[in-house]
């Protein structure tokens, strides 16, 4: 096998590869030979078939298998003797003319080949040592968790039918059918539906008409769907609801005992207040994750500079404009909308999707320089939680992951992320600063943005 390097610019590579015709017979021969004791042709006894008849009926075929052998095996040993790092499977052109490749499929001819592709760039990595991260912390409240498991305890209050009319904290029970510009619309119909009123579980306005209702009365509620509604055929859309109040009742006095907590299936009130306590710790440390992992990445990115593989680049922004194209589409609503155009929005994206790229080679370096692995136990729970989200289609989906070693990449990918960064996190100087919980759950444009990128 022959192997010329056609194209060295930058990160790009063009590499041509020949292998010999005689190569091609050889490993037909031996193809050949193999089969020889295993075919069953008329007319011949088992392993008594002439190597020449053999050749002419399958000679064609073991060659085009012979040929997509190398062609799969060739790559990683070429670039791997190169002693190179391609960013993404090498692309690999073969000869379009039909003449040509016939004579290669009967052994007349030798296989040509040409891969292209992007080397990972080299760069040095940089010391952490400078690297300063504010984690921001919420003390949580007793009266935090007290609201809480209230309204937990209040999921499990009973009621009882009164006469008179229905104020707020009172359940109403009702059918409804809801309307625009006269026409009922999908999902907004319902029969025997319960509503405490001043739970705010329905669009805003809807309770409020309801309050003074008694049972056996009809009314027409008029509100107006909040502009971010989920379902964009109805966002700011004006709707009335014919509604029928076919029961009120008030809530049964309730307090918060050992009692409350039995019937939601926990032994004390105690454990139902640890039980909501580790809820909002949990719920804060997300979030107080999500920040300071944000704060090291600008950090690094702020300190590597080098060449990105242009293919990759393109890969990861192709697969970020798909994500926001979706969510427009969700939304009903439109680059104008967000205020930007769809070319402005392009090249931020990709700012977005090389920045990325950039984090990824670095975080991966790290994590290859100081023996950051992934387990397999680790590798099987998160297939696990894949498998959880398909119910009854379990066997699907194990299978799925079995065949693909890109699905399994894709697994194993932000468990490594998340493990350098624990680690770059313990070699860098992080202080606690104590902040208010609508401080640190507040997200800025940017960071919605970084969702995508980071």
């Amino acid at each position: 096998m022959q192997v010329t390097e056609m194209k060295a610019e930058g990160l790009k590579r063009e590499i041509q590869v020949v292998v010999p015709a005689s190569d091609l017979e050889a490993r037909l021969q031996t193809r050949l030979y193999q089969a020889k004791d295993q075919v069953k042709l008329k007319g011949f006894r088992p392993g008594k078939v002439p190597m020449a008849h053999l050749r002419k009926m399958y000679g064609k075929s073991f060659m085009a298998e012979i040929v997509q052998e190398i062609v799969n095996e060739t790559p990683r040993s070429v670039i791997a003797d190169r002693k190179e790092r391609s960013a993404m499977q090498p692309e690999i052109a073969m000869t379009e003319d039909a003449g040509e490749a016939d004579k290669v499929l009967n052994g007349q001819s030798d296989f040509k080949f040409t891969l292209s592709y992007e080397t990972l760039p080299e760069f040095e990595l940089k010391e952490t040592s400078g690297i300063k991260i504010e984690r921001p912390v919420v003390e949580i409240a007793d009266e935090e968790v007290e609201e809480q498991v209230k309204r937990i305890a209040d999921s499990a209050r009973t009621y009882e039918p009164k006469d008179g009319e229905a104020a707020d904290g009172d359940r109403v029970t009702m059918d409804f059918v809801g309307k625009i510009d006269g026409e009922a619309f999908e999902g907004g119909s319902a029969t025997d539906s319960n509503l405490v009123l001043g739970s705010k579980q329905f669009i805003p306005g809807f309770e409020d008409q309801l309050v003074g209702a008694k049972a056996g009365e009809e009314r027409k509620v008029n509100v107006t769907f909040p502009e971010d509604y989920g379902a964009a055929h109805l966002a700011g859309k004006e709707a009335v609801f014919d509604v029928t109040v076919k029961e009120v009742a008030a809530p049964t006095s309730q307090e918060l005992d050992d009692e409350v907590a039995k019937k939601l299936g926990l032994e004390s009130i105690e454990r139902l207040r640890e039980i909501v306590r580790g809820q909002i710790e949990s719920q804060y440390g997300q979030a107080t994750r999500q920040k300071v992992k944000r704060q090291l990445l600008d950090q690094l990115d702020e300190s590597y500079d080098f060449v990105l593989p242009e293919r990759l680049v393109e890969a990861e922004f192709t697969n970020i404009w798909n994500q926001v194209e979706s969510e427009l589409q969700r939304s009903g609503k439109s680059f104008e909308d967000e205020g930007t155009t769809e070319e402005k929005a392009r090249e931020e994206y990709r700012r977005l999707a090389e920045r990325r790229v950039r984090l990824g080679l670095v975080l991966s370096e790290i994590g290859a320089k100081n023996n950051v692995q992934v387990s397999d136990e680790e590798l099987q729970r998160a297939l696990f939680e894949q498998v959880r989200r398909y119910p009854g289609q379990e066997q699907q989906v194990y299978d799925y992951f079995r065949k693909s070693p890109d699905a399994v990449a894709s697994l194993r990918a932000p468990i490594y992320e998340e493990k350098v960064v624990d680690h770059l996190l313990s070699t860098v100087d992080v202080t606690d600063k104590t902040v208010t919980k609508e401080e640190l759950m507040k997200e800025d444009e940017d960071e919605l943005e970084s969702r995508l990128a980071s």
